[in-house]
């Protein structure tokens, strides 16, 4: 599982013209999800992003959680995220979970977000999205649960 994790002041989500996921201050979070990912794997990657200290304290530094500063989560899938380029010109996407199955764990992960921070929106799984963003920093961070769960000194 990966997650590309932008601090933002704002951003939003557009399907059909439509804006479907709207926030202010908090994180949008690109949601990549492979074919052995779990629940289990989401749990921790969940508690790494509720966890991340990357908003600004009184003293400017960067020391404060989603929660402490009351931000937002948009939260969108995004498969590409598992593109092997390794190979040619074309990106191939076979690590890239299969749709119900990565569909299933998207649901989850934001049902888990939205037990940990009151204001979560999310993208559509699958539909052409337009995603806007102002960066706030810019701050951005990459979470791969490769290194986030499989390494000895776990979240």
């Amino acid at each position: 599982m990966r997650f590309i994790i932008q601090r933002v002041k704002n951003a939003n989500v557009e399907v059909e013209k439509k804006i479907i996921g709207e926030i202010e201050h908090g994180f949008l979070v690109f949601v990549g999800i492979s074919q052995s990912d779990t629940a289990e794997i989401a749990d921790k990657m969940v508690k790494k992003l509720i966890g991340l200290r990357i908003f600004e304290d009184e003293k400017g530094k960067t020391n404060l959680d989603i929660k402490k500063v009351n931000g937002s989560l948009l939260i969108v899938s995004q498969f590409t995220l598992y593109a092997d380029c390794r190979k040619g010109n074309r990106p191939s996407f076979i690590s890239a979970g299969a749709p119900e199955m990565a569909n299933s764990l998207y649901e989850y992960i934001i049902k888990k977000c939205r037990a940990e921070v009151d204001c979560v929106q999310a993208g559509e799984f699958g539909a052409d999205m337009k995603v806007s963003l102002i960066n706030d920093g810019p701050f951005t961070i990459i979470l791969d649960s490769e290194e986030i769960c499989c390494s000895s000194k776990e979240v």
